[in-house]
């Protein structure tokens, strides 16, 4: 029979406690902050990360992932066109041919393998964490987020009047999906103007989403189908290889600002 070695609750409770909080004070300062941590934001993560970077994922759920987990209609499969099943080659998912282009895969499966292939790459994660602001310079670039704990969301006004806390990184990447809650930041303060998100069109959605991939104000970065709030494009409904393309493009694009700032 197993025995466990034998351990006091406090020694537990000092290993969480203490482990996260040296985490934390690590990331404070990070070279690219990624909010949400579906395919596109997991995707730009493992790219930066095996690219060498400093990257940490904000995600507001206390799980990653997204609609990755559950595919379309709640059917757990996933679907995505050419060439995007080379990620999945990457990442060891298995899937098969629906038709000449398309493929299949078990959606719990390609997400777990994605998770961990972000993870493997060195990002780390804050989970049960918003956004409530951004740190903008007096050059009016976006140079860090301000974060606190998802649940006082939902908590009255009189309790949840609790100060955030700022995190400062040289890019920003909005990857919170359909609601682009970061860019949304901006728009509120007449900073940036969003056409918001079209009507679902499978074949044109998943070109326009990667092509228009990138820098959408100093520092900040759109991807996935927050790009598509940005500019007005489709929606590209439950196909999600425009989503893993996009987020490899906004690690292209997060890249090239982050050696730029090095250089001045």
């Amino acid at each position: 029979m197993t025995l466990f070695h034998p351990v006091r609750e406090r020694e537990v409770a000092k290993a969480i406690v203490g482990s996260f909080l040296r985490q934390f004070e690590e990331y404070i300062v990070s070279d690219v902050i990624i909010v949400g941590g579906g395919p596109s934001g997991l995707v730009a993560g493992r790219e930066l990360g095996k690219a060498g970077l400093k990257v940490l994922i904000i995600e507001r759920n206390n799980y990653l992932g997204g609609g990755f987990w559950v595919g379309g209609y709640f059917m757990n499969k996933v679907t995505l066109r050419a060439p995007a099943q080379e990620i999945f080659d990457e990442l060891g998912v298995p899937y098969s041919t629906a038709s000449e282009g398309l493929y299949v895969a078990d959606a719990p499966h390609a997400c777990s393998r994605l998770i961990a292939a972000t993870c493997d790459a060195g990002v780390k994660f804050l989970s049960l964490t918003l956004v409530e602001d951004l740190v903008v310079r007096e050059d009016n670039r976006v140079a860090g987020v301000v974060v606190n704990w998802s649940p006082i969301a939902y908590l009255p006004n009189e309790i949840s009047a609790l100060d955030p806390i700022p995190l400062e990184t040289k890019v920003v990447i909005d990857a919170t999906g359909h609601d682009a809650c970061v860019a949304r930041k901006l728009v509120q303060r007449g900073a940036l103007k969003m056409a918001g998100e079209g009507a679902l069109w499978i074949d044109k959605s998943e070109d326009a989403v990667v092509e228009r991939t990138g820098e959408v104000y100093p520092g900040l970065i759109a991807t996935g189908m927050a790009g598509a709030s940005v500019f007005g494009l489709p929606r590209m409904g439950p196909t999600f290889g425009g989503m893993l393309l996009s987020g490899k493009r906004a690690a292209e694009v997060a890249i090239e600002i982050v050696q730029r700032s090095v250089v001045s």
